[in-house]
Protein backbone atom coordinates (compact mmCIF):
# COMPACT_ATOMS: atom_id res chain seq x y z
CA UNK A 1 0.00 0.00 0.00
CA UNK A 2 1.30 3.55 -0.81
CA UNK A 3 2.10 6.12 1.90
CA UNK A 4 2.90 9.96 1.69
CA UNK A 5 5.79 11.92 3.26
CA UNK A 6 7.50 15.59 3.19
CA UNK A 7 9.33 17.93 4.83
CA UNK A 8 7.10 19.25 7.56
CA UNK A 9 9.05 21.50 9.58
CA UNK A 10 12.63 22.50 11.08
CA UNK A 11 13.25 22.81 14.62
CA UNK A 12 15.96 24.78 16.32
CA UNK A 13 16.86 23.19 19.29
CA UNK A 14 17.58 25.43 21.91
CA UNK A 15 19.80 24.71 25.38
CA UNK A 16 18.33 28.12 27.20
CA UNK A 17 15.65 28.60 30.18
CA UNK A 18 14.61 31.51 28.05
CA UNK A 19 13.02 30.33 24.86
CA UNK A 20 11.23 33.81 24.79
CA UNK A 21 14.84 35.35 23.81
CA UNK A 22 15.78 32.78 21.67
CA UNK A 23 12.41 33.16 20.12
CA UNK A 24 13.26 36.69 19.40
CA UNK A 25 15.99 36.40 17.70
CA UNK A 26 15.21 33.66 14.93
CA UNK A 27 12.06 35.53 14.51
CA UNK A 28 14.18 38.76 13.78
CA UNK A 29 17.09 36.86 11.98
CA UNK A 30 14.11 34.91 9.70
CA UNK A 31 11.56 37.70 9.39
CA UNK A 32 8.31 35.72 10.58
CA UNK A 33 6.67 36.49 13.16
CA UNK A 34 6.27 34.36 16.52
CA UNK A 35 2.62 32.63 17.11
CA UNK A 36 1.51 32.73 20.43
CA UNK A 37 2.21 29.47 22.22
CA UNK A 38 0.49 27.64 25.19
CA UNK A 39 2.96 28.79 27.81
CA UNK A 40 5.51 26.36 29.49
CA UNK A 41 4.71 24.16 25.93
CA UNK A 42 8.49 24.03 25.82
CA UNK A 43 7.95 25.39 22.06
CA UNK A 44 7.33 28.07 20.23
CA UNK A 45 6.36 28.73 16.16
CA UNK A 46 6.90 31.21 13.51
CA UNK A 47 4.52 32.32 11.68
CA UNK A 48 5.54 30.87 8.23
CA UNK A 49 3.26 30.79 5.15
CA UNK A 50 1.37 27.65 4.65
CA UNK A 51 3.95 26.52 1.38
CA UNK A 52 6.64 26.41 3.27
CA UNK A 53 7.57 24.04 6.19
CA UNK A 54 6.90 25.17 9.80
CA UNK A 55 9.72 26.79 12.07
CA UNK A 56 9.62 25.69 15.87
CA UNK A 57 12.16 26.76 18.64
CA UNK A 58 12.17 23.94 21.23
CA UNK A 59 13.78 23.70 24.64
CA UNK A 60 15.78 21.16 25.26
CA UNK A 61 18.83 20.08 27.69
CA UNK A 62 20.84 18.37 25.35
CA UNK A 63 23.30 20.51 23.18
CA UNK A 64 22.01 23.30 20.21
CA UNK A 65 21.31 21.46 16.83
CA UNK A 66 18.66 21.87 14.10
CA UNK A 67 16.54 18.87 13.70
CA UNK A 68 13.93 18.24 10.90
CA UNK A 69 10.14 16.88 10.84
CA UNK A 70 8.81 14.56 8.47
CA UNK A 71 5.50 14.37 8.32
CA UNK A 72 4.32 11.30 6.64
CA UNK A 73 0.28 9.38 6.63
CA UNK A 74 1.62 5.83 7.50
CA UNK A 75 4.67 6.50 10.70
CA UNK A 76 5.16 2.63 9.87
CA UNK A 77 5.91 2.09 6.48
CA UNK A 78 7.86 5.54 6.48
CA UNK A 79 9.81 4.45 8.99
CA UNK A 80 10.69 1.03 7.15
CA UNK A 81 11.91 2.90 4.10
CA UNK A 82 14.08 4.75 6.17
CA UNK A 83 15.64 2.17 7.58
CA UNK A 84 15.99 0.55 4.58
CA UNK A 85 18.37 3.48 3.06
CA UNK A 86 20.28 3.73 5.93
CA UNK A 87 18.44 5.21 8.61
CA UNK A 88 18.72 3.31 12.45
CA UNK A 89 15.81 4.18 14.82
CA UNK A 90 16.18 5.79 17.98
CA UNK A 91 13.04 6.32 19.67
CA UNK A 92 9.58 5.68 19.29
CA UNK A 93 6.84 7.71 21.36
CA UNK A 94 3.29 6.99 20.57
CA UNK A 95 1.46 8.30 24.22
CA UNK A 96 -2.29 8.21 23.55
CA UNK A 97 -2.89 10.25 27.01
CA UNK A 98 -0.25 13.17 25.92
CA UNK A 99 -1.12 12.81 22.40
CA UNK A 100 2.90 12.33 21.85
CA UNK A 101 3.29 10.16 18.94
CA UNK A 102 6.47 10.31 16.89
CA UNK A 103 9.78 8.69 15.95
CA UNK A 104 13.06 9.42 15.97
CA UNK A 105 15.91 8.45 13.57
CA UNK A 106 19.34 8.93 13.01
CA UNK A 107 20.48 9.04 9.22
CA UNK A 108 23.75 7.38 8.38
CA UNK A 109 25.60 10.88 8.45
CA UNK A 110 24.37 11.02 12.04
CA UNK A 111 21.88 13.73 11.68
CA UNK A 112 18.86 13.05 13.92
CA UNK A 113 15.40 13.58 12.43
CA UNK A 114 11.69 13.15 14.08
CA UNK A 115 8.47 11.52 11.64
CA UNK A 116 5.40 12.79 12.85
CA UNK A 117 2.01 12.80 11.51
CA UNK A 118 0.70 15.13 8.86
CA UNK A 119 0.30 18.67 9.51
CA UNK A 120 0.31 21.02 7.07
CA UNK A 121 -2.12 22.03 4.64
CA UNK A 122 -0.74 20.95 1.49
CA UNK A 123 0.20 17.63 2.51
CA UNK A 124 -2.66 15.21 1.03
CA UNK A 125 -2.04 17.67 -2.52
CA UNK A 126 2.11 17.86 -2.41
CA UNK A 127 3.47 15.23 -0.77
CA UNK A 128 5.49 12.31 -2.26
CA UNK A 129 3.74 8.95 -2.69
CA UNK A 130 5.97 5.94 -1.87
CA UNK A 131 5.55 2.48 -2.88
CA UNK A 132 2.93 0.76 -4.65
CA UNK A 133 -0.84 2.13 -5.26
Amino acid sequence: MAHKSQLAAVIIDCKTDNLDAATAFWSAALGYAPLPTPPMSGYTKLDMPDHQPKVLLQSVSHDPRVHLDIETDNRTAERDRLVNLGAIVVTEMDDDAEDKHWTVLEAPTGHRFCLVGPGRANFEDKANVWGPA
